[in-house]
């Protein structure tokens, strides 16, 4: 009986474990056919989920009889769902999801000038582009100061409490060592870099590329905090037009209008704005917090692809601005005695003209060049400065991309030429640089989990030498969450009046750079970062991000009064920035979470004495909290904290928050209409400390360290015909 009994129960068990299945699951890339370890798999009815192991595979046990749906999902990928009936004639299949069109927009970069994406070039590029620069150009449609001032280890800096004017600050060095280019070319700088932040209206950016650290192998010197190019966008099959129209209770008024089409081998772009504010003055102390101004901007281009193997692209920029801050009795037409005021009047012109030609399979020419005019007249009271510069930039380099080696090879010449107005203050700052560089730059693959980018560029200057840049950045691939980059280089830049410090001055009792007594500040930075990825649970992931950088500039330029006139000098001595960037974002569903902390050691060590450098947050946390409905509507909560500063006249500057909300609706699939909160805190260095002494009549300024325009509301509309 008892016999019996355990036959009876071995029937029973193996007839139960026959109704239990095994099921194998591979996750891959449909383009390049690589495991994708991390993506989430959901079988709906049994709500048993899983997560792809490094080889892109996950076991599922003891599944049932019956048939059930499968989901796999994966950050970046389109979702990709089927039905399997068990038992099955297979234990194992693979599932090859495909890219997100969007999201492969934002990981494709012009700077490194390389045929790979993002995720394969050793050099760390940060990129801002797709619903990103939407959001943060509702915010601020005008100009591009906010779009970079909220990223992680940069901050801009206001120069003027009363024209509004700001430098770049990456990683707490001074906006000199960062260049600002447009579509790979340099267009803002010396003279003409004054004011460029505030004449730049992004609705015809595609996405903005910031490479931190020594770039100078392939751009040359003054890219030792590093660069920020701004990517035009192009011309596509249907284009249309786009429109932006916002209004600010600030008494700001932007309009900006894109148009884009692609018809045969031609197409073409055009972008006008107009932009206008009124002066205004939220602390009531009777000066402008934010000016009056009235800007215009044109840019039409021209794109042609005579065939397949090659493309031109011709463009015109021009900028036209007026600009007056100051006293707010004066600028509203009242009668005052002894006014302040500063009045700018810009007129900017530049051409962009680049040619490319695919000699064969593989191998690429190129040649790009540009022309800028830029005019300024600067008037202050009892005190007036202007002139002209004239600048360009020509550039011819060859391309051969092969599968596992790329080699970057050109010549370029760069020119600058300022013309102090005759009359214009007793001190003429006129000058004439020309550089003329060469480049050599190759990035190889050692193996599937190395990647190493090297290169080297001489530049030659007829008043400061010759200067040899070498660099190099390794790209470490452990696995396909984990990656490691490190890299190093060496940079310089030439002595120039024109910089932040001066700019406060508006160049008044400025003594020109003399080459005798001045060399060239040369640099060496090296830095290294680490990205983790992760899925944790069905649709939560966390991209992790933490960066340690680390630059040294040997002799700096600084700039003494000896009661009379501002002089550079160059004591032996180091101007050095270090420190770490942390970068966390999670996203579960509709929800997504950013937080950032730079922490930036910046000092200067002149005679064997260390001094912390001024106007530097040692902390900043930036924290973005988003919901979105895709394609229907998008809510999201800032939160930015800046530590005290150093300030040059020795006191320390209050730590703050600026706190902000932004909405979005979207009203069918080409209108929407934009409603923000910025920094309702209202908070201001006028409501916690000074931003001048002296009287109203003849202010002596203090440092810009804090916002100075307060609570505002903006909100406007955009369509696409």
């Amino acid at each position: 009986m008892r016999k019996l009994f355990g036959l009876v129960l071995i029937c029973l068990w193996s007839s139960f474990a026959s109704a239990q299945h095994r099921y194998i699951l591979k996750v891959i890339d449909q383009e390049s056919l690589k495991a994708l370890p991390g993506a989430s798999i959901h079988i709906l009815e049994l709500k048993n989920v899983g997560v792809t192991e490094q080889n892109g595979t996950w076991v599922f046990e003891d599944i049932p009889s019956g048939t059930f749906t499968f989901e796999v999902n994966f950050v970046g990928y389109e979702s990709q769902k089927f039905k399997r009936t068990f038992p099955s004639t297979t234990q194992g299949e693979t599932i090859a999801l495909h890219p997100e069109e969007d999201e492969m927009e934002t990981i494709l970069i012009e700077s490194t000038r390389s045929s790979r994406v993002i995720s394969d070039i050793p050099t760390r590029v940060e990129v801002i582009a797709g619903e990103e620069l939407a959001e943060k150009g509702n915010m601020k449609p005008g100009d591009i100061r906010m779009l970079l001032n909220e990223s992680t280890g940069i901050q801009t800096q206001q120069t003027s409490a009363t024209s509004y004017n700001s430098s770049i600050r990456i990683q707490g060095l001074d906006g000199k060592y960062t260049q600002l280019l447009r579509d790979g070319l340099p267009l803002y700088t010396g003279y003409s870099g004054g004011l460029s932040l505030m004449q730049i209206a992004p609705l015809d950016l595609a996405q903005v590329e910031v490479v931190k650290g020594s770039s100078s192998t392939l751009y040359g010197g003054g890219a030792i905090a590093g660069l920020v190019n701004l990517i035009s966008k192009k011309p596509v099959q249907d284009g249309g037009i786009d429109v932006l129209i916002n209004g600010t209770s600030a008494l700001g008024l932007d309009a900006s209008g894109f148009y884009s089409e692609k018809f045969g081998k031609l197409g073409s772009t055009f972008f006008g704005s107009y932009n206008k504010s009124s002066a205004y003055d939220p602390a009531d102390i009777g000066l402008t917090a934010i000016p009056k101004f009235d800007r215009f901007t044109l840019n039409p281009k021209l794109f042609w692809n005579p065939n397949v193997r090659s493309e031109l692209v011709l463009g015109v920029n021009w900028t036209k601005e007026s600009r007056l801050g100051g006293n707010l009795d004066f600028i509203q037409g009242n009668k005052v005695t002894n006014p302040y005021f500063e009045n700018n009047q810009t007129n900017r012109v530049s051409t962009q003209l680049t040619y490319k030609q695919d000699l064969e399979e593989g191998v690429r020419l190129s040649f790009k060049n540009s022309f800028n005019f830029f005019n300024r007249e600067i008037a202050i009271p009892d005190f007036e400065f202007g002139g002209n510069q004239f600048s360009s930039f020509s550039e011819v380099h060859l391309s051969k991309f092969r599968d596992h080696s790329e080699w970057i090879g050109g010549i370029n010449l760069w020119t600058e030429n300022f013309r102090q107005n005759p009359g214009d203050s007793d001190q003429v700052l006129d000058y004439w640089l020309n550089t003329f560089g060469a480049f050599l730059q190759n990035l190889w693959n050692i193996s599937p989990a190395w990647t190493l980018e090297s290169g080297f560029r001489v530049d030659a200057q007829k008043d400061y030498g010759v200067f040899a840049l070498p660099k190099v950045s390794l790209m470490v691939e452990p696995s396909e969450l984990l990656t490691f980059r490190m890299g190093g280089g060496l940079g310089y830049k030439s002595p120039t009046v024109f910089t932040e410090e001066t700019e406060r001055l508006s160049f008044r009792n400025v003594r020109p750079i003399d080459p005798r007594r001045l060399e060239a500040e040369r640099s060496a930075g090296a830095n290294f970062d680490v990205n983790y990825r992760m899925a944790m649970g069905e649709e939560l992931t966390l991209s992790t991000n933490v960066l340690f950088f680390y630059t040294r500039i040997n002799n700096p330029l600084i700039l003494d009064f000896d009661g009379s006139f501002y002089t550079y000098r160059q004591p032996e001595g180091q101007l050095q920035t270090q420190g770490m960037e942390v970068n966390l974002k999670w996203e579960y569903r509709d929800l997504k979470l950013f937080v950032g902390y730079t922490l930036a050691d910046v000092s200067l060590r002149i005679n064997q004495r260390k001094e912390v450098y001024p106007l530097v947050a040692k902390h900043r946390l930036n924290n973005v909290l988003m919901y979105e409905k895709h394609e229907s509507f998008r809510v999201g909560f800032e939160a930015y904290y800046f530590s005290p500063q150093l300030l040059n006249d020795g006191a320390t500057g209050q730590s703050y928050w600026i706190l902000g909300l932004m909405t979005e609706k979207k009203l069918g699939g080409n209108f929407s209409i934009f409603l923000n909160f910025e920094n309702f805190l209202d908070t201001r260095q006028t409501g916690f400390d000074t931003i001048f002494t002296g009287s109203i009549s003849r202010p002596e300024f203090r440092d810009i360290y804090a916002p100075v325009d307060g609570f505002v509301i903006n909100g406007g509309i955009k369509f696409h015909l």
